[in-house]
């Protein structure tokens, strides 16, 4: 019988292979190859945020000008008058008349987006319809007193 000993290499073990392993290392790069480029085509077929570029106070209403269109999302609050808009932009706030009386309207932050409050001293109800305008989305805001 023989032994597992080095005798002439004639033996049935097999050597080490000297040459270093490389198709883990081929693996690793297509790997990062392919997240890669993943990541790019990703970011080009991302959608520009919309973005908030004005609010005009007019008689009976607002009008919110935006850089494309966003979802709305409104509700009737206990006589209030909420807006949520899929967007982004700065706080602001102000006040309008509604039959010669005031509205106070304010525009903030939220976690989907941003939020447009209506108040006043009595309950309101309001109407919105949006329409594009020169390459930019128009929403007018018409409030009666309930």
């Amino acid at each position: 019988m023989h032994g597992s000993e080095e005798k002439d290499r004639l033996h049935s073990t097999p050597e080490e292979d000297p040459r270093p392993k490389l198709m883990l290392r081929v693996f690793g790069s297509l790997a990062i190859v392919g997240l890669m480029v993943g990541l790019m085509i990703g970011r080009l077929t991302t959608p520009e945020p919309t973005l908030l570029q004005q609010v005009e106070v007019q008689p009976d209403g607002l009008v919110v000008w935006f850089s494309q269109e966003p979802k709305v999302h409104g509700e009737h609050i206990d006589g209030t008058v909420a807006l949520l808009f899929d967007a982004q932009g700065p706080a602001q706030n102000g006040r309008l008349k509604v039959n010669d009386k005031d509205v106070n309207w304010r525009v903030r932050a939220a976690d989907a987006g941003l939020l447009l409050n209506l108040v006043a001293a009595r309950p309101l109800h309001g109407e919105w319809a949006g329409t594009k305008v020169d390459g930019r989305w128009k929403l007018q805001i018409h409030l009666r007193e309930e």
